[in-house]
């Protein structure tokens, strides 16, 4: 119980805070954005003792970034770990503060169920993938148990490919499944829950760079990123790596306890 009201004070605060941040010093531009995103994101992972578990190498170009979906604290995980601006649906657009971070810092919001609109996001996309800016995108539309994946979207990777921007996949698992958020699960009554705890640990598998491949259709590209990280989660085990102060490094096996980053 104090743990829970610990972690959702320290959280409001610090995204209140960040909020603030924003409004009164807005970002120069995209690539400010996603690194000040980063930071808001680091400050709230904190706040909930979020530990990551980085496995892989970390990207720190250009790239498109493609992960399986599993829970709302997905991007609070990756984002500072790996700044980039990420993909989320369009009622995200409506939480309270965190909808107003997220459109303050430059996240991308579709409305899935507006073709118009998600046209508009894709020629977004491309414009940031083209101005150097990395994108954050969970092509499967929605969240799981974090154990199967979902076919992806291929919109994405059609930008990749006539880029020539490399997609990393990115398997993202939690040590406790009852972390997942899916089957349309109520935000609250899981938030509450996940503040509760005293450790939210993730494990995110950096899997290699995905070049576009001449004559390669989108769809098989969305396919063959999506294979790469169910294959990825299939072995994946936690490790026993030693605690790390650090901030996010390109070594794999690190952990990455943002409730004590310096």
């Amino acid at each position: 119980m104090l743990t829970g009201v610990r972690h959702i004070g320290a959280g409001l605060f610090s995204a209140l805070a960040e909020l603030g941040s924003a409004r009164m010093a807005p970002p120069r531009d995209a690539r400010d954005s996603a690194h000040r995103l980063a930071g808001a994101l680091g400050a709230i992972a904190r706040a909930h003792d979020l530990h990551v578990e980085v496995r892989g190498d970390v990207p720190r170009g250009t790239a498109l970034i493609v992960a399986n979906h599993v829970s709302y604290l997905d991007p609070i995980a990756i984002v500072p770990t790996c700044p980039a601006l990420p993909i989320a649906k369009g009622e995200v657009m409506g939480w309270p503060i965190v909808g107003s971070i997220g459109q303050a810092l430059g996240v991308t919001f579709v409305r899935r169920r507006d073709p118009m609109a998600r046209a508009r996001v894709l020629r977004h996309i491309h414009d940031l993938l083209a101005d150097g800016v990395p994108v954050l995108n969970f092509p499967e539309g929605t969240t799981t148990d974090g154990t199967r994946v979902r076919a992806f979207h291929r919109g994405t990777f059609g930008i990749a490919q006539r880029l020539g921007i490399p997609v990393v996949p990115l398997a993202v698992q939690y040590r406790d499944p009852a972390l997942a958020w899916c089957n349309a699960a109520t935000f609250l009554p899981h938030y509450l829950r996940t503040a509760g705890r005293s450790r939210v640990e993730v494990s995110l598998a950096f899997c290699p760079a995905m070049p576009p491949r001449t004559g390669e259709a989108p769809e098989d590209m969305a396919a063959r990123a999506r294979n790469t990280i169910q294959k990825t989660l299939d072995r994946m085990r936690w490790s026993h790596a030693g605690t790390s102060t650090r901030l996010p490094t390109a070594r794999p096996d690190s952990v990455l306890p943002f409730a004590r980053a310096s």
